[in-house]
């Protein structure tokens, strides 16, 4: 899980910084593996390689707002829906995240490495060789 302090100007021009949280399970990327051609890793590979500026925009932010949740109080739980993502996305503080991602090579590396589980990687190739 990587927690994300963004600093931003709300609409109504007041400075806010908040945390935010964003987390990709193992079964998110077992499924993300398996329904793409070659692989979800296979295909970022390719865009970035092929420098293809809008299948990259496009795909961070199916993957900001795919990751993109709220920790339940208990910590048990990390809650995602389409409303809270839509909810997310209509802020400046996405803007801000989606611009550092999108204009930084290194932050959005370390975006990645950060919402994929330690071992994900290991349980989702063999999944997909199958």
């Amino acid at each position: 899980m990587l927690k994300k302090t963004i600093t931003y100007t709300d609409f109504d021009g007041n400075e806010r910084t908040e945390d935010f949280y964003f987390n990709l399970s193992k079964a998110e990327i077992i499924e993300m593996e398996l329904s793409i051609a070659g692989g979800m890793t296979q295909m970022l590979n390719k865009i970035i390689a092929a420098q293809d500026g809008e299948k990259i925009i496009k795909t961070f932010k199916e993957i900001i707002l795919k990751a993109y949740g709220e920790k339940s109080p208990d910590g048990k739980r990390f809650i995602k829906s389409e409303e809270l993502s839509t909810a997310f996305s209509q802020t400046e503080a996405y803007s801000q995240l989606f611009i550092e991602l999108v204009t930084n090579a290194d932050a959005a590396a370390k975006f990645m490495n950060g919402i994929i589980p330690a071992n994900a990687t290991q349980i989702a190739a063999p999944v997909a060789q199958q």
